[in-house]
């Protein structure tokens, strides 16, 4: 379930920083038309932490009604409150989502018999597959391979987990061990530049930003890696590689995205959500030489 390569979608604003919802119609049809194979909304490239709860609801009924069952829909209902975490999966679950992408607490350094009570409280309140996301750099907590084969074990709706950990070996040590346990359990990395290890590790694909600006890209790699043609996938990794230095432009990372998705011609606005700053004219330019550079302008 929830495997290949996933869009972790932006959340299209108007000028005002109000949703665009024509703006998203674009984006989504686009990334369908690609090949993307599942859409996660109100990920962290989505800015699920900038919306209010009725945005996020209205947002939800939206994006289930427009893909209408033509790929699996994600939604991110992570936070800090267990009880508006409940909410908004029981929510996504009665809109007709296909699942939920679910950050660890933050804030607090958690220790693991917390974290397993926030997942196992969630478990309890939905039926609707999850999917763990690991990102301890912006939770202070790790999600280890014991956590997560305990969670697995006992919930057999938490099916995968998106692992954005910039170290290929916690992915490793993730698939080695859950998936003796549970063969059907997704293991997905959340760097882009890791897909190919982790499809080498034995994992299941990648969930990641650039796949908003090429996810043609992607799903070549992908095609490339399972068809054998290992010369199209060095050149295609090198490519991502080059493209990875788009994260480094602006601070978030997200106005940058959305810059890069207008330069690949995609009628949308770069409008973020305050306290970002919006892209200047010097990173679109800085933008616009890395896809050059990763011939992808």
């Amino acid at each position: 379930m929830f495997k290949g390569i996933l869009t972790p979608v932006i959340t299209v604003l108007d000028e005002q920083g109000k949703l665009d919802f024509e703006g998203t119609k674009i984006v989504i049809n686009r990334l369908i038309d690609n090949g993307i194979n599942g859409l996660l909304f109100m990920g962290s490239i989505g800015e699920f932490f900038a919306l209010t709860m009725d945005e996020k609801k209205e947002f939800v009924t939206f994006v289930v009604k427009h893909i209408a069952k033509r790929v699996p829909v994600l939604i991110g209902t992570g936070g800090t409150s267990q009880e508006e975490v409940i909410e908004l999966t029981q929510f996504a679950e009665k809109a007709g989502a296909d699942g939920v992408v679910v950050v660890a607490p933050y804030y607090f350094k958690l220790d693991e018999e917390t974290i397993y009570r926030y997942y196992a409280n969630l478990a309890r309140s939905t039926s609707l597959p999850i999917m763990l996301y690991n990102f301890p750099d912006r939770t202070g907590s790790d999600l280890t391979p014991d956590l997560v084969l305990r969670l697995a074990k006992e919930f057999s709706h938490i099916v995968a987990i998106k692992d954005t950990v910039d170290n290929i070996s916690h992915t490793r040590k993730l698939i080695q061990l859950v998936k003796r346990e549970r063969p059907d359990f997704t293991i997905l990395s959340g760097f882009d530049e890791y897909l190919l290890p982790n499809l080498m590790a034995g994992g299941d694909g990648v969930l990641c930003g650039l796949t908003n600006i090429v996810p043609e890209l992607f799903i070549s790699l992908l095609k490339a890696y399972r068809a054998n043609d290992f010369e199209k996938v060095i050149a295609k990794q090198a490519k991502i590689s080059t493209l990875m230095k788009i994260y480094d432009v602006t601070n978030p990372f997200i106005s940058g995205i959305k810059g890069a998705v207008t330069l690949k011609g995609v009628p949308i606005n770069t409008t973020v959500r305050q306290p970002a700053a919006a892209i200047t004219q010097q990173q679109m330019n800085a933008i616009r030489d890395i896809l050059v550079q990763a011939d992808e302008a």
